[in-house]
């Protein structure tokens, strides 16, 4: 039930005891049978936007993740971690995965392993869903198969890392991926800012679509080998320097044009 709007929001939201999708009318969610990118149809029930618990606005069939793909990021890790700067930029996209089981959603708490090291850092990240089936397109039809952006916090915990071979727990241990609030339709990427907050303190700011290789590159590499298909995410990248986190911290990820995803920060027992 895709909708005519330019720009429109889409939640998805508990109701009679099951994920439902729902696009945002003013105060209120209008309840859809579907996904939004499909031909739903709208049930006729709604819930009042504020006080609704807000889940994870989807959970992708795959869930997919740029490499670096900010200058500025590529640069400040570079002189973090004593590597050099070469070793972190990226000659074309790379594409990494990140787990189901990692997402929650705005306002739910990121808990950290009780064996986790300090050095557990934050990164806001533009995310696209998909909204059509996509194999082999081109860059310039490639944003074509997008149905919408929304927010991702890709918490990462660097000790875990450098020492392992993967990043199956550095970056994909559970609740490491708050996705949020919501899907934006019909976005502008060269007007979106991304800005970080740890404590309601400005950490970072930049201009969200200043990639090394954008949206339509990336979809457009990816779909070479990859089909994409409805309601998956791809992860864009931060820039700048990403900011620790620890317990007792609120991060606040905001891109101007879709909203902030804000969650509190918790150490497991």
């Amino acid at each position: 039930m895709a909708s005519d709007d330019n720009s429109s929001r889409w939640v998805r939201v508990e109701h009679d005891g099951k994920p439902c999708f729902g696009r945002v009318e003013g105060d209120r969610i209008a309840l859809i049978e579907g996904a939004p990118w499909e031909d739903g149809t709208a049930t006729g029930a709604s819930l009042p936007l504020e006080g609704t618990q807000l889940l994870a606005p989807v959970v992708p069939p795959t869930f997919y993740a740029c490499g670096i793909n900010y200058a500025g990021h590529a640069r400040t890790a570079s002189a973090e971690f004593g590597k050099t700067l070469e070793s972190f930029w990226p000659k074309a996209p790379e594409v990494g995965y990140r787990a189901q089981s990692a997402i929650i959603g705005h306002a739910q708490p990121i808990v950290l392993p009780a064996d986790a090291p300090p050095n557990v850092q934050a990164e806001g990240e533009l995310a696209v869903v998909i909204g059509k089936r996509a194999s082999r397109v081109s860059e310039a039809e490639a944003l074509d198969h997008v149905f919408g952006y929304t927010i991702c916090n890709d918490v990462s915990q660097r000790e875990w890392q450098f020492a392992d071979r993967t990043f199956w727990r550095a970056k994909n241990a559970d609740t490491f991926k708050p996705m949020g609030p919501w899907m934006v339709t019909g976005l502008d990427l060269d007007s979106l800012v991304t800005r970080v907050f740890v404590n309601d303190e400005q950490v970072e700011q930049f201009a969200t679509n200043n990639m090394l290789f954008g949206v339509a590159r990336y979809i457009a590499t990816m779909t070479q080998y990859i089909t994409l298909v409805p309601g998956d995410v791809i992860i864009m990248g931060t820039d700048g320097h990403a900011p620790r986190i620890q317990p007792g911290d609120q991060i606040a990820i905001e891109i101007e044009g879709i909203g902030t995803l804000s969650n509190p920060v918790v150490r497991a027992a």
